[in-house]
């Protein structure tokens, strides 16, 4: 007996002894909503045909072996229209699963799936156009277990299709219009050598073949599709592909090069700005090549820290990056720096301690000069003045011996303050006052102006007890953090790049919350700028491109990294995974033996 959906239409044949009086619901496959079906709802026609509910099968004659045939075909006509509107859904929901993948990748391979899976195809191959040819980027062939470029890891060897009429694909990619051939043996319109070659080879059968161009949103062809022997899904049997199979395919393939043409855009716009990430690192090279040759190491050291890591789950365990945060990890690890476009040149290049645009020592030697100077000729007015009052052997050789000695401290305090100039790791006490002393002492200037040995800015300079800069210069140093979280905050970064700012700007920031720009502490901080925070202060030890400093062993590093991860400024698991996974030689082996970067 046959029950019908009164929902959608759709017809089943059940035996009579499933429906209980009370009645007995049904699921439609179909629309996948229930029906009642009760003994009053079945009618005992000997067609077999009956209603459920109030539902009534219209009769087209007094015959009833007419009713049945009519009936049938109606059936027929109703379910060959479930299935184009089945079809029709199923291109809906391929468009919208292809509009959500950027990975040009994995794109392609999905379009080629989808398109043999919507048309029953046993191969497919897709082409996108590359200076005037076309390009093989998707092989599939289903009974011969091929699979070719995509995520199959396997490259395609077959050289790119001339753009000759001749051939269906470049036709197709040409014309722009779509070819369903039924027989590629039976017709003489394109030539099939290729095919046929590949068949002698292979063993393998070519037969129907649907080749259909791949526009984008301005009408363009991108590239082809091409779709190879349809098979019956009953009998597996190669059949040719439907007209109505051409236009859904079409469809398919306009959605597609839209897709294709999205994914292209958002990796020349990921390129584009990649470009613009190193032309702002070359900036800052050009400026100073100190920081430029800083900025790329920490970014290179940086990835190799957050590979080791992901390899090394021990101690984090719920930390992993996967390719867009190592991509969102390089960008900010490349930008982090970025803020000292605007820190001045004479700073980050300080060499000595009393070093500008140029180091001012050289001011002072020329005054120690001038001096020298001075004690001479006023020894000379002297010795000249003893010499016209009469010769006095005594005063003169006691104004020799007070002129030399002078001579003798303008050229002890040149010495020592030259040493002075020269960065140190720590300046006593007892050099500081000597220091002192020597800008309290005055001279006489041409213009007849006392003036001290030492300017009070000089006092300063001189006076700095651990490096070549003052606070004053440090504070502008520092300023650079928070001039590369000011920078980054307006640009427009994507969702998949949205935390560079944060990310960037927290590589100074410290545990306890000592840091700068925000001074954030702990959990505040993200992991990322804690991973850069080691990074960083690794590379600034190890460098050997300071002008003010000479590169430290690993030892010394890794003691210096410690110390700051018991001071809690670093974090310690990262710190200790630093020194134990050797992140620095891994990182020398990869980018410095390969690449030459020093």
């Amino acid at each position: 007996m046959r029950i019908v959906c009164t929902h959608c239409q759709t017809s089943y044949q059940v035996d009579i002894s499933e429906v209980k009086p009370e009645g007995i619901e049904f699921k439609c496959v179909k629309c996948n909503k229930f029906f009642l079906v009760t003994q009053k709802g079945i009618d005992h026609h000997k067609s077999g045909v009956r209603n459920n509910m109030n539902t009534e099968q219209p009769r087209y004659s007094e015959d009833d072996n007419l009713n049945t045939l009519v009936a049938s075909v109606v059936d027929d006509l109703k379910g060959y229209g479930n299935r184009l509107n089945s079809q029709l859904g199923k291109l809906s929901e391929i468009g919208i699963a292809l509009s959500g993948v950027t990975d040009l990748t994995v794109l392609l391979e999905m379009i080629v799936d989808q398109a043999r899976e919507f048309t029953n195809a046993d191969a497919g191959t897709l082409y996108l156009k590359e200076e005037n040819k076309l390009a093989f980027k998707i092989v599939q062939n289903e009974s011969l277990g091929i699979r070719m470029g995509g995520t199959s890891g396997k490259d395609i060897t077959f050289p790119p299709v001339e753009l000759k009429e001749s051939n269906v694909s470049a036709y197709v990619a040409i014309k722009g219009e779509s070819v369903n051939i039924p027989d590629v043996y039976q017709t003489e319109l394109f030539d099939f050598t290729g095919p046929k070659n590949f068949d002698k080879s292979s063993g393998y059968l070519s037969k129907s073949m649907l080749v259909v161009p791949m526009r984008n949103h301005e009408n363009d062809v991108i590239g082809v599709l091409q779709l190879l022997n349809a098979q019956n899904i009953k009998t597996n049997e190669v059949i040719p592909f439907s007209k109505d199979y051409e236009n859904l395919t079409e469809s398919l393939a306009s959605q597609a090069a839209v897709a294709v043409t999205n994914a292209q855009l958002i990796r020349e716009m990921d390129n584009l700005f990649d470009s613009f990430v190193q032309v702002m690192a070359t900036a800052i090279d050009e400026k100073s090549p100190v920081t430029g040759g800083h900025i790329r190491r920490v970014a290179n050291m940086t990835l190799t820290f957050a590979d080791i890591l992901n390899k090394n789950q021990d101690k984090y365990k719920d930390i992993s990056f996967n390719d867009d945060q190592m991509h969102e990890l390089r960008v900010a690890a490349w930008m982090h720096d970025i803020g000292k476009v605007t820190t001045p040149v004479e700073v980050v290049e300080k060499a000595k301690k009393l070093q500008t645009i140029f180091d001012r020592i050289q001011y002072i030697r020329l005054r120690m000069a001038y001096i020298s100077q001075r004690i001479i000729l006023e020894g000379q007015n002297a010795k000249i003045e003893i010499l016209q009052n009469g010769s006095d052997s005594e005063k003169l050789k006691a104004l020799e011996a007070e002129t030399h000695n002078k001579l003798e401290e303008i050229k002890e305090i040149r010495e020592f303050i030259n040493k002075c100039n020269e960065p140190g790791e720590f300046l006593d006490d007892e050099t500081l006052e000597r220091l002192k002393e020597i800008s309290q002492k005055t001279y006489i200037d041409d213009e007849q102006h006392q003036q001290p040995f030492l300017t009070e800015d000089e006092l300063v300079n001189l006076s700095i007890r651990r490096g070549s800069i003052t606070e004053a210069e440090r504070k502008k140093m520092q300023d650079h953090a928070a001039v590369t979280l000011k920078m980054l905050k307006q640009i427009p970064f994507t969702k998949k790049l949205k935390n560079i700012p944060s990310f960037a700007g927290a590589h100074h920031e410290f545990i306890n919350g000592k840091g700068y720009p925000l001074g954030l502490k702990g959990d505040e901080i993200p992991f990322e700028g804690k991973l850069m925070a080691v990074t960083d202060i690794a590379e600034a030890l190890t460098a050997s491109d300071r002008p003010y400093k000479k590169a430290m062993p690993l030892e010394t590093v890794y003691r210096i990294l410690r110390s700051m991860a018991e001071k809690e400024e670093l974090d310690n698991n990262l710190v200790e995974l630093f020194i134990e996974k050797e992140v620095y030689k891994t990182y020398q082996e990869k980018y410095e033996k390969s690449n030459g970067d020093k």
